[in-house]
């Protein structure tokens, strides 16, 4: 309860927030800062895709391991980041590869956001007496 006796209003998750308010935004700033340490370190790299057709049995190899764990009930954010991975690397037209590494990129940014929501960190969203609270 707040000094008027009203319960405090609760924080709401937005599209892509996993049930956490802000959180999308919170792991898109880790990776652009990330990203920015890359390009710190490396600078800009103009290197081969090193992707194509060839990949393509193991990507489907990826898709039938995934669909047999989700079947058996042990399905694990490994298999499904694997999965757009291997999907991604059996691409050699760039926009469809594009597609692809957005796919692994969202799967990525979804296990993050699995993980903040079950390791709490100083500063991220918990749970506590049914309400979302900051730390």
């Amino acid at each position: 309860m707040d000094e008027t006796g009203e319960a405090p209003a609760r924080p709401v998750a937005a599209d892509g927030d996993f049930g956490v308010p802000g959180s999308l935004a919170r792991v898109l700033a880790d990776i652009g800062a990330e990203r920015v340490a890359q390009d710190a370190m490396w600078g800009i790299q103009d290197i081969p895709d090193g992707t194509g057709p060839e990949g393509a049995a193991a990507a489907e190899r990826a898709k039938d391991e995934t669909s047999a764990a989700f079947a058996d009930g042990t399905l694990s954010w490994r298999h499904i980041l694997v999965e757009e991975v291997l999907e991604a690397f059996a691409e050699d037209d760039p926009e469809a590869l594009r597609t692809e590494l957005v796919q692994v990129a969202a799967v990525a940014a979804k296990w993050i956001q699995a993980l903040d929501r079950r390791t709490a960190r100083p500063g991220r969203a918990e749970r506590w007496d049914g309400a979302l609270h900051d730390r």
